[in-house]
């Protein structure tokens, strides 16, 4: 939810006044980065040192604000090559040290002229690690940015008042307002071996590429797909993306998602399509205090024994045991990564049909490229059933 005057704080370098206010009253004071107005959203932080772009237009980011761990954001400008979607979806961005000058051979513009076209609000000049530890203890919550001379004399506590108005993201169903609205195909790279029906939840421009790179042509649907949808497609796989919100609000994708495991179909999902995999199972979800996102993130496959290291954006998790497979209506079902950081469930698969769901982000856009072999993994799966 953001108001901005876009190209004000590009004019201008910054010399307006910005403030920042969490729902709980602390207030940090800096300077106006981006469009200069006002946006509302829940806080998180993310500890990547690279990959902003990615980041900014990165789907499951609506309604959040952003706030970056890395003291120094924007080095390398602003290119048209790295965007994971059509536009950024961060409703509000935090940096400490801006880069004065971008540098990069394909760079087109700054990142600050970028967040300013685009209408997105941020602000700079803060001390970015004393807000991080502020959300680690007292977990993710709402918060306002405002910045420009409108708000300079406007008291604290109406600042305070107007982010506790703000919608909270427990309770929030995102995912069709980020999908698209139509059926669109990416083709297989070379020879097509399958077809996969993705279901687009907040779908990165990176993922359905990883796939097309394996022989796969990709039929991506909205998030209102029904299973009528998904099969009319003829899928030899069916894929759930990513995606923002809460998923005890997602009834559809989970019936869709019903569908398919009813019918054996080779099923893939990653992030909130874990989630979603999780709820079709029987097991509940919940909100993490603050969640996990950034490019560096140590999972281990505990069906193989190897530790990747990862990239994430959830902020909600499954509550599935750790130390036992459990029965569910569709087969055994177990859960295959865990994060080392906490013991947060990061992928399930089932053990008696071709199904298996993992909780970060395999296309690395941005992060390693250690889980690559997910998208291999689930050739496999299609190969053997064809077979």
């Amino acid at each position: 939810m953001t108001t901005s005057n876009p190209g004000t704080a590009s004019q201008r370098k910054g010399a307006l006044p910005a403030v920042l206010v969490l729902e709980d009253g602390r207030i940090f004071r800096g300077r106006a980065y981006g469009a200069v107005g006002e946006t509302f959203g829940e806080a998180v932080f993310s500890t990547g040192m690279t990959g902003y772009q990615e980041t900014l237009t990165d789907p499951s980011y609506h309604r959040q604000v952003v706030v970056m761990t890395a003291p120094h954001v924007g080095n390398t400008g602003v290119n048209d090559e790295d965007p994971e979607s059509a536009k950024i979806w961060v409703a509000g961005y935090v940096v400490r040290d801006p880069a004065r000058v971008s540098s990069n051979w394909r760079s087109r513009r700054s990142l600050d002229e970028e967040l300013a076209a685009q209408g997105v609000v941020g602000i700079s000049g803060i001390d970015t690690r004393a807000l991080t530890r502020h959300l680690r203890e007292r977990g993710a919550m709402r918060v306002g940015i405002f910045s420009g001379d409108a708000w300079v004399g406007v008291r604290d506590e109406a600042l305070l008042a107007r982010v506790k108005e703000a919608p909270q993201m427990k309770g929030a169903n995102l995912s069709a307002e980020v999908a698209t609205k139509e059926t669109y195909v990416v083709p297989a790279l070379g020879e097509k071996k399958f077809t996969v029906a993705a279901v687009d939840l907040g779908i990165k421009g990176m993922t359905p590429h990883r796939m097309a790179e394996r022989g796969i042509e990709v039929h991506v649907l909205p998030a209102t797909a029904t299973v009528e949808d998904v099969f009319a497609v003829r899928p030899d796989g069916v894929f759930f993306s990513n995606g923002p919100g809460d998923p005890a609000t997602a009834d559809g994708p989970v019936a869709v998602m019903q569908g398919v495991l009813e019918r054996r179909i080779p099923l893939f999902g990653i992030c909130f399509g874990n989630q979603i995999l999780g709820r079709a199972l029987g097991f509940g979800t919940y909100k993490l205090k603050y969640g996990h996102r950034g490019i560096n993130q140590p999972v281990q496959d505990r069906t193989t024994g190897k530790v990747e290291v990862t990239a994430h954006n959830h902020g909600f998790a499954v509550d599935a045991p750790l130390d036992k497979v459990s029965d569910t209506p569709y087969g055994r079902a177990e859960v295959s990564h865990v994060c080392l950081n906490d013991q947060v469930v990061e992928g399930l698969q089932l053990l008696d049909q071709p199904a298996f769901s993992v909780q970060y982000h395999p296309e690395a856009a941005a992060g390693p490229h250690d889980a690559a072999y997910l998208f291999d993994r689930f050739v496999s799966l299609m190969e053997a059933e064809r077979a």
